[in-house]
C-alpha cells in the first residue's frame, strides 16, 4: 500500500527518501532502554523501505532513563531521515505475550501513539513483531532477529555498558560515561595526574580552561605593559562564571566521545574555590552551577615541589587551598580520594579508585518482563 492510498498525507520527499517505497506507513515498537546500534539498524531498515515511519517508544515508568531523553538521542541519531518521526509513550501494562488482553492493553497505547490511519508495516527484530503485525494487519519484517549483524541487546547494554561502548551512539555515551575529577592546589600535579589517568584508560580528559584564560590574560595585559606577570593579572566576577561556562561545555563535548571514563581536570566546584581565593567570596551562580561527578581525586600538596611557570602564583596559599578543597568536597555528596606520596604512589591509587568505580557498574532499574514460565 502506497502513501497515496493510506489515508496518510504523502511524506515530504527529502535527499535520502526512497524513490518507490515497498510500503506507505511503517512502525517500529520498542523500549529502546537505551538505544544502541541494533536498534538504530532497524529503524534504518524500516525508513529504507517506507514512506514514512513511525517509531514508538514505549517504556514503563519504573525505568532509570528518562522518556524525553530517548526520544532526544533517536531524533539525533536519525535526523537525516525525517520521514522518520519518533512518538513517546509511556506503556506500564504487564508483559503476557500468551494474554490476549495483555496485548489489547498494549496495542491500545501503540495505536494511540501512531495515530488514525493503517500500518502497513511492522518492523521488529523480536519474536513477538509477527503477531503484533497481525494485530495491526500489517505485514511483518522482520529485522536482524538472530542479532549476527549487530550482536547486541538492551539488556546486555544495561548489564554491563563499558562491554558494549562500541554499539552506543555519542549522547548516550554522554549519558553513561563516569565523570571522575581531579582537583587540587596550584602545583600539585592535577593536570599530570588528568593526563596519566585519561592514557592509562585509553580515554579523554578535559584540560583546566581557567589556566588557558589566565594565559590569554597575561598575553593581552603584556600587549600594553610587556613587564607584566601574572601578579599583575586580574579577575571579576564574570570571568568565573566564564571558565564555568566554558568548562562545562568542554566537559560536556568530550563525553560524547570519550570512554566509559571521562577524566576532568577541575569543575564548578573547584573553580568555588579559586573565586573565593581571589575575590574573597564565592559567588551563587558559580555555586549553583556545580554538578555530581562520579568522583573527586584530590591532590595534596605535600611532597610537591612548587614549580613556577608563569601562571601560577599561589605558592604561599597551597596549604590553604588544599584544606579548602578537602572541606569544599567533604558535604558534596560525590565519593573523594585524596593522592599523596610519591607520583607512582598517587596513580596507583587513582586507578584504584576508577577500577573500583567501573566495576562498580551501573545501576539500571529492570523493565517490565514477561512471567517465568518455567
Amino acid at each position: 500500500m502506497s502513501a497515496e492510498t493510506s489515508g496518510r498525507a504523502p511524506a515530504p520527499r527529502s535527499p535520502g527518501h526512497p524513490a518507490a517505497p515497498e510500503f506507505g506507513h511503517g512502525m517500529v515498537v520498542g523500549k529502546f532502554y537505551p538505544p544502541h546500534a541494533g536498534h538504530h539498524a532497524l529503524i534504518a531498515a524500516a525508513a529504507a523501505r517506507c514512506a514514512e515511519v513511525t517509531v514508538v517508544v514505549a517504556p514503563s515508568r519504573r525505568e532509570s532513563i528518562p522518556l524525553p531523553l530517548r526520544l532526544d538521542w533517536l531524533r539525533e541519531a536519525h535526523a537525516d531521515t525525517p520521514w522518520v518521526r519518533f512518538v513517546g509513550r509511556y506503556d506500564d501494562h504487564p508483559v503476557d505475550y500468551a494474554d490476549p488482553a495483555v496485548w489489547d492493553a498494549h496495542c491500545a497505547v501503540f495505536r494511540e501513539a501512531v495515530g488514525p490511519g493503517p500500518v502497513d508495516a511492522v518492523f521488529s527484530s523480536e519474536a513477538y513483531g509477527a503477531e503484533l503485525a497481525r494485530r495491526f494487519d500489517a505485514v511483518p519484517v522482520s529485522v536482524d532477529p538472530d542479532r549476527r549483524t549487530v550482536p547486541v541487546s538492551g539488556t546486555a547494554v544495561r548489564a554491563d555498558p563499558a562491554r558494549h561502548w562500541r554499539w552506543l551512539s555519542a549522547p548516550v555515551r554522554a549519558w553513561f560515561v563516569r565523570r571522575v575529577v581531579v582537583v587540587g592546589a596550584e602545583s600539585t600535579g592535577t593536570t599530570t595526574m588528568a593526563a596519566a589517568l585519561a592514557a592509562h584508560y585509553g580515554t579523554s580528559w578535559v584540560p583546566e580552561y581557567g589556566r588557558e584564560l589566565t594565559a590569554h590574560k597575561l598575553a593581552r595585559l603584556r600587549e600594553r605593559t610587556p613587564t607584566a606577570t601574572v601578579f599583575d593579572v586580574t579577575w571579576d566576577r564574570d570571568d568565573f562564571r566564564a571558565v564555568v561556562r566554558a568548562q562545562q561545555a568542554a566537559e560536556d563535548a568530550a563525553a560524547r566521545t570519550s570512554g566509559p571514563l571521562l577524566v576532568c581536570d577541575t569543575d564548578a566546584r573547584a573553580t568555588a574555590v579559586w573565586e573565593e581565593r581571589y575575590l574573597g567570596s564565592t559567588s551563587e551562580q558559580v555555586r549553583a552551577a556545580a554538578r555530581r561527578p562520579a568522583l573527586y581525586l584530590l591532590t595534596d600538596h605535600r611532597g610537591v615541589p612548587f614549580t613556577d611557570d608563569g601562571l601560577r602564583d599561589g605558592e604561599h596559599l597551597r596549604e590553604w587551598m588544599t584544606e579548602r578543597f578537602r572541606a569544599e568536597l567533604a558535604g558534596c555528596g560525590v565519593p573523594v580520594v585524596e593522592l599523596t606520596g610519591s607520583p607512582a604512589e598517587r596513580l596507583a591509587r587513582a586507578v584504584r579508585a576508577c577500577d573500583d568505580l567501573l566495576a562498580a557498574g551501573w545501576s539500571l532499574a529492570d523493565p517490565i518482563a514477561a512471567p517465568d514460565l518455567h
